[in-house]
């Protein structure tokens, strides 16, 4: 891959197809508030259109899966997609401010997300340690960690989730995606021309 200034174009577009799913995505990091997303999970599309709406992100996904089986294959996938799109989409990471950090509240529930762009794939994700109730029309906090597990392990994102209060698995999967959007939106931000790294590379 040709190496990006901060000035080229941020922007990608993969197709990813198994026995289980077929996945396309595009990606523009500086394309504001512009999503077309239809995987046929409605749940799943709300929280992509959070990731879009909150993450300032152009976000374009058509996916299909075995959603007869549950959405574990689709969620996974998709992640992995867009973590694949998000890795293409930052080229070389010279510029970028890094790191991102948010809490975002909803109601009884707060939730905190910190991201690292470092290159290096890992995700902390304390949800599955607590009590968390219900699902949101069949999709869970575990799918949401398979989700983030995918895009981290594919984007080499660093990725830590915890959550401070709620139980209620609309709220609680609702405010960790708008807080990794809202972390990612300041990482990917382009804030000088440096590599932010003294070891010279991510």
């Amino acid at each position: 891959m040709a190496e990006r200034t901060a000035a080229a174009p941020r922007q990608a577009e993969v197709h990813r197809q198994t026995n289980e799913t077929d996945i396309r995505v595009t990606l523009d990091l500086d394309t504001l508030n512009t999503a077309s997303i239809h995987t046929g999970h409605g749940y799943l599309d709300h929280m992509l259109g959070q990731l879009a709406r909150h993450g300032r992100l152009g976000l374009n996904i058509q996916a299909t899966g075995d959603l007869q089986t549950g959405p574990h294959h689709l969620a996974e996938d998709v992640g992995i997609t867009v973590g694949q799109a998000l890795n293409q989409a930052l080229g070389n990471r010279r510029g970028i401010e890094r790191y991102g950090s948010q809490f975002v509240p909803m109601d009884e529930t707060l939730a905190h997300v910190v991201v690292d762009l470092s290159g290096r794939a890992h995700l902390a994700f304390e949800p599955e340690a607590l009590e968390v109730f219900g699902d949101a029309a069949g999709f869970t906090h575990y799918h949401l960690r398979e989700f983030l597990r995918g895009l981290c392990n594919h984007a080499g994102i660093t990725l830590h989730v915890r959550l401070l209060s709620g139980r209620e698995a609309h709220h609680v999967t609702e405010a960790i995606m708008k807080a990794f959007a809202r972390a990612l939106r300041d990482a990917v931000r382009v804030t000088g021309e440096e590599l932010p790294s003294t070891k010279g590379l991510l």
